[in-house]
């Protein structure tokens, strides 16, 4: 298709009667921009996980930021063979891009393998799961809507013991989220 019958087709689906487009404007609670230094948290700090998988977050945008509309996470990811129990989010769409280290996913049936510079979209109400292949890794997370993912996280970071099966579980259900079934394994079971 040529590029202007492709742009009058857009223009023309738009203006269908009855048409909605899923194209939102963020919203923005702020009324100027910010900077987050590589290294940072926006808020809260560095947030050590523990548990499922005993990683370092640092919130780069904050639902509090947007109204509730985004949420962007860099994690450092410090526990190879280690992931997130099979779940589901019922109202947010996740991408994951990987800055560093491998990983797998499951969506839905699927399992995928990523490296360094490939991204990963998990769409809302399809179990997912995720696991650290290599020895260290960092990803980028970003979740739309925002939804409670950083609640849990600053839920995680905030105990003092490593949680059982039934606290994370409990944990994720606070925030959201589902959790409908184990974690992958890891390639090397000796990891």
């Amino acid at each position: 298709m040529k590029r202007n019958t492709f742009i009058t087709s857009i223009f023309t689906l738009l203006a269908t009667p009855g048409w909605t487009t899923p194209l939102r404007t963020i919203k923005v609670a702020l009324d100027k921009g910010f900077k987050v230094s590589a290294g940072e948290g926006r808020k809260h700090g560095h947030l050590k996980l523990k548990g499922v998988n005993a990683n370092v977050l640092d919130v780069k945008i904050s639902g509090t930021d947007t109204k509730g509309d985004l949420a962007v996470f860099e994690q450092t990811s410090l526990s190879q063979g280690r992931g997130t129990p099979l779940h589901v989010h019922p109202l947010q769409d996740e991408i994951f891009y990987v800055v560093q280290g491998a990983y797998r996913f499951k969506v839905g049936e699927e399992q995928f393998a990523l490296a360094a510079g490939e991204t990963i979209f998990l769409p809302r109400q399809v179990p997912h799961a995720w696991i650290q292949d290599s020895a260290a890794g960092k990803m980028l997370v970003i979740l739309q809507p925002a939804g409670k993912l950083e609640d849990f996280f600053v839920s995680m970071a905030g105990l003092d013991h490593e949680p059982t099966a039934e606290e994370v579980k409990r944990l994720f259900a606070e925030n959201e989220m589902q959790v409908v079934g184990p974690p992958l394994e890891p390639l090397n079971k000796s990891v």
